[in-house]
């Protein structure tokens, strides 16, 4: 699917604020509000825009800890096998396969230093990892 810059600056504006009105993004753009929503719709159904969501501060749910996890695994791993993984491990916020020594990296989330710890020693126990190595994040730049 190709976009043109009206559609760059739908996307720009809708990752801003997702919640904007058709009316508001097309006022913006100079395009009608029905304009505004038919551009909106094909992007979504193209899937250039997969989904919105809220963005949540992670401190209000408790997890007051955030960690970059690289993982090295035994061999290759195939992306789908790593996904699977990542995903049984409900404190893993995302993650990613990356190039250089590590096989892949995670974001992990958990309420203090204790629940890292055994979040990181869950890791550690599946059978493909060999090794880990972590990043606590300080603050957000």
């Amino acid at each position: 699917m190709r976009i043109d810059n009206t559609d760059r600056k739908l996307l720009a504006l809708l990752m801003e604020d997702g919640r904007q009105s058709y009316a508001s993004l097309g006022q913006q753009v100079g395009l009608s509000t029905a304009a505004t929503k038919r551009r909106v719709d094909r992007l979504r159904q193209d899937r250039i825009i997969r989904g919105f969501g809220a963005d949540v501060d992670p401190t209000a749910l408790g997890w007051n800890i955030e960690a970059f996890v690289e993982i090295y695994c035994n061999g290759q791993i195939p992306p789908e096998q790593m996904k699977e993984f990542a995903a049984a491990i409900p404190e893993v916020y995302d993650g990613y396969t990356v190039t250089g020594e590590a096989d892949g990296l995670l974001v992990v989330r958990c309420t203090d230093a204790g629940h890292l710890e055994r979040v990181l020693g869950e890791i550690r126990t599946h059978h493909d990892v060999v090794r880990t190595r972590s990043a606590i994040v300080l603050s957000h730049l």
